[in-house]
């Protein structure tokens, strides 16, 4: 186990902020599908290296994942999950990165290519350590997009399965998430009747109808907030549309996407129910992604390992976003999930601190020698 040697711990920071950032400098995000394969291919490149390890892939609607594991370990004890991809940014000048006041920031830093390249390492780490240690990796490229060809299909059709997983996609060093609000990503389309600006009274216009449905659907879940906490229905509107090429043409099509986030004990139906009541007949309604509401099951001694590393109690949180934990707790498989420090998601200016990415291997690595020896 690494210790508090200060070589040791220096040469780990180097291998881990190294391999953050050339994960990093790949943009390997949907729009660019050669890209995210390179990604991808980088990291299955650098599992090939270890004896003894055994790479099982799949591949689902063009997204590939893998599973890495020791030669005849089909169900691990535990397994360590990531994805590589991240978040879309028109100006691809922005992937890259900068290490400057003990953080590395650009897209990806903190979801989760630093994280990724702690899992990597562990596993390298652990593998060449115990051979045959019974840890796994799960490595998928489209949790950005929802999941279901990933994780979804991994756990689902594909039939992973492993005695509990670790994944750093939410809380934080001494926070482990336990709640997680379900997602509902809802495209609106609203049809009326094209025209000429000049003559309103001729048409019918499509974006007004949907803008008045919409302000509707605010004023829903405005009702639902609760007062001191965040822990209620969120309503993001993300995209909003028409297929107009001038700016004296009343358009007859207008399209919106609203990004939904709900705890329990509401459900996708409840809130899908509002919504429809909300719009009243002024635009249909299609789910793009639907997941209810997650709960989480934390493991004694991973709390146990984390107050004594992180030199605090380990907290019980609840995550406002969502992960592919989901997938895999529909299974009743344990979830475990903490992470580096990490801020700015999902801008450009994302960021994770160094130092915190030393300590959350720490756990991670204490956890996994002691429930391995303990199983």
């Amino acid at each position: 186990m690494i210790g508090t040697n200060v070589e040791e711990v220096g040469r780990l920071r180097g291998r881990l902020v190294a391999l953050t950032r050339d994960l990093m400098l790949i943009p390997s995000i949907p729009t660019r599908p050669d890209d995210l394969r390179r990604c991808y291919d980088f990291v299955k490149n650098h599992l090939e290296a270890y004896n003894g390890t055994e790479i099982r892939e799949f591949e689902r609607n063009g997204y590939r994942s893998l599973m890495a594991a020791p030669i005849g370990c089909e169900r691990p004890e535990i397994l360590m999950c990531a994805h590589c991809d991240v978040i879309i940014h028109p100006d691809l000048s922005v992937y890259r990165s900068q290490v400057r006041e003990g953080r590395i920031y650009g897209p990806g830093a903190g979801d989760m290519k630093g994280a990724l390249a702690i899992l990597l390492e562990l596993f390298r780490s652990i593998q060449q350590r115990q051979p045959g240690a019974s840890l796994g990796l799960a490595i998928t490229s489209d949790e950005e997009t929802g999941g279901e060809s990933g994780m979804g299909y991994l756990f689902g059709e594909a039939g992973v399965r492993c005695g509990r997983a670790l994944v750093p996609d939410g809380g934080s060093v001494a926070a482990v998430t336990v709640e997680e609000k379900g997602i509902l990503h809802l495209k609106l389309s609203s049809s009326g009747r094209d025209g000429h600006a000049a003559r309103p009274w001729l048409a019918d216009n499509a974006t007004e109808k949907l803008i008045a449905g919409l302000d509707r659907v605010r004023r829903f879940f405005d009702n639902l907030t609760e007062t001191g906490t965040h822990w209620h229905p969120t309503c993001s509107l993300t995209l909003l549309s028409t297929p107009n090429q001038t700016i004296n043409r009343i358009p007859a099509h207008a399209e919106a996407v609203l990004d939904i986030r709900f705890p329990a004990p509401h459900t996708l139906a409840s809130i899908l129910a509002g919504v429809k009541a909300a719009l009243a007949g002024e635009a249909e309604t299609e789910v793009i992604i639907g997941a209810e509401a997650t709960r989480l099951e934390p493991d004694a001694l991973f709390l146990e390992v984390t107050k004594e590393i992180a030199g605090e109690p380990a907290r019980l949180i609840r995550d406002d976003g969502g992960s592919d934990a989901r997938f895999i707790a529909a299974c009743g498989i344990p979830v475990l999930m903490s992470r580096p420090l990490v801020g700015n998601l999902h801008a450009k200016d994302e960021w994770i601190d160094i130092q915190s990415m030393l300590t959350v291997y720490r756990i991670y690595e204490a956890y996994v020698w002691r429930k391995l020896g303990s199983a």
